[in-house]
């Protein structure tokens, strides 16, 4: 480090956000570029701290050298910055904008102070790189005879097709939606991601001579057997897009939907796609509920606000965090803690503890929720259970419910079974195998882990690449 001291004198800075008021009225990000000579000072708080705990499995899954950067970032040394954050991160500037950083909860720093910003350095080097036209594409210098079919436009399959195609290997990409990058593309509203940032790395990739192909159905446009007939090998980083349902009274009225599907139709209006009259779910002038207190809430809520929704509440099962760090989460770990969103300043109100019964409607048509407080109370094998609190009864109402209560897997597909992929999803740890019970059939991202972090599917796209790459390298 060469300010070894500057923790002490400079403080944390973060970017510059519109108001609440002024940013509801568009769909763009809302984030002010830092300039760079405050990106260098705040680059200069990063410690000589010895055991840098940012970049381990618990800070950073793709192994981000931070310290590294952030040392060339303070000296003013950007290209070289941006090749030490590009040799572990295909997308830098994705995680720089929506992983949750838990790099920066695992700072040193953050025993004493705030941490260092390294999640605003890394979007400011990525952004840099573009601006400065260093993310040409980086096609093979030898191809190597092989291909490899990747199913998933996703973060998993595009960092595995990125990494398989530098490798040499001839690698086609499927995706059954019309467009490509799965939950980015689709998942993720544009005041949080806009879509010409995910476009411009998808140009690399067609640069570097990845096929895609778009609104193939793997099991229906192209069979299973057929994809293996003519790839020497397959990765299926399909997700884990089959989203927990809640089965109470009146969970089939009109007005009660998937958040997803809420998320999808707005970004298409964006994209510029015409939608049925008849399917449309929007939210303007309505008394909005979101049941699920996660990320995907927190867009809904934000979306529906910027739609006009009348009221907007989220409401989540578990009780409200605490404050600051919980005492059963030490540092470095993840704290359990309470986190606000951008949403939640917007105007979107919170519940907690807070247990939905049933719908009520008239004509079809949801009008109001009901539901109940309760408490979680450790049962005796250690599991915690939902005692409802008498008398606690409460009832809002509600011309919208979207539901967003996590996802619980990979949806059903007879082609997976087929494969042999069921068997390897949801593989424990870091370091098991990718592979499934077939030969040559890979399985990477919430496909195999189950819905997690954006910077985790980086590291299994990765991942599955390189031991994709050593399977076909070795003598079959």
């Amino acid at each position: 480090m060469g300010d070894a001291k500057a923790f002490l004198r400079v403080r944390r800075a973060l970017p510059l956000v519109q108001a609440p008021a002024e940013r509801v009225r568009h769909w763009g990000e809302f984030y002010a570029p830092i300039q760079e000579p405050t990106i260098t000072e705040q680059s200069a708080r990063c410690m000589d701290c010895g055991v840098p705990f940012c970049h381990g499995d618990t800070g950073c899954p793709v192994h981000n050298v931070i310290p590294e950067w952030n040392e060339l970032v303070r000296r003013g040394r950007w290209r070289e910055a941006s090749d030490v954050l590009h040799s572990t991160n295909n997308f830098p500037e994705l995680t720089g904008r929506l992983c949750p950083a838990p790099c920066e909860t695992a700072c040193v720093l953050t025993l004493v102070d705030q941490p260092v910003t390294i999640r605003n350095i890394e979007q400011a080097i990525a952004d840099h790189a573009a601006r400065e036209g260093w993310l040409a594409p980086r096609p093979p210098r030898h191809e190597s005879g092989r291909s490899v079919a990747v199913v998933g436009s996703g973060p998993a399959g595009l960092a595995a097709a990125q990494q398989l195609r530098r490798a040499g290997h001839a690698v086609t990409l499927f995706e059954r939606d019309d467009r490509l990058g799965g939950l980015l593309r689709y998942g993720i509203p544009d005041f949080k991601l806009e879509k010409a940032v995910l476009d411009r790395r998808l140009a690399q990739l067609a640069g570097e001579g990845v096929t895609f192909r778009t609104n193939v159905d793997v099991g229906s446009d192209i069979e299973a057997d057929e994809l293996r007939a003519t790839f020497d090998a397959i990765c299926v980083a399909v997700g884990a897009g089959a989203p927990r349902d809640l089965s109470v009274p009146g969970r089939d009225l009109a007005g009660v939907h998937w958040a997803m599907d809420f998320l999808e139709q707005q970004n298409r209006r964006i994209a510029g796609d015409q939608l049925s009259a008849s399917t449309q779910i929007s939210a303007r002038g309505k008394h909005v509920i979101i049941i699920g207190g996660g990320d995907t809430g927190s867009d809904c809520a934000g979306t529906s606000l910027r739609q006009g929704a009348a009221s907007v509440r989220q409401l989540e099962v578990l009780e409200r965090p605490p404050e600051t760090r919980a005492a059963s989460t030490p540092w470095p770990l993840w704290p359990m803690q309470l986190r606000t969103s951008h949403a939640h300043d917007e105007g979107c109100e919170r519940d907690w503890s807070m247990a939905t019964t049933a719908f009520w409607g008239d004509r079809g048509r949801v009008q109001r929720l009901r539901g109940v407080r309760i408490d979680m109370v450790p049962g005796d094998d250690g599991s915690m259970r939902i005692v409802p609190r008498a008398g606690d009864e409460v009832e809002m109402q509600a011309d919208l419910v979207l539901l967003a209560m996590g996802f619980v897997g990979v949806e059903d597909h007879p082609w997976l079974r087929e494969l042999g992929v069921a068997g390897a999803m949801r593989r424990p740890g870091v370091g098991a195998t990718h592979a499934t019970a077939t030969p040559g059939v890979f399985v990477a991202g919430d496909a195999r882990r189950g819905a997690s972090l954006i910077v985790w599917a980086i590291r299994e796209g990765r991942d599955v690449a390189a031991e994709i790459d050593r399977y076909l390298s070795a003598p079959h």
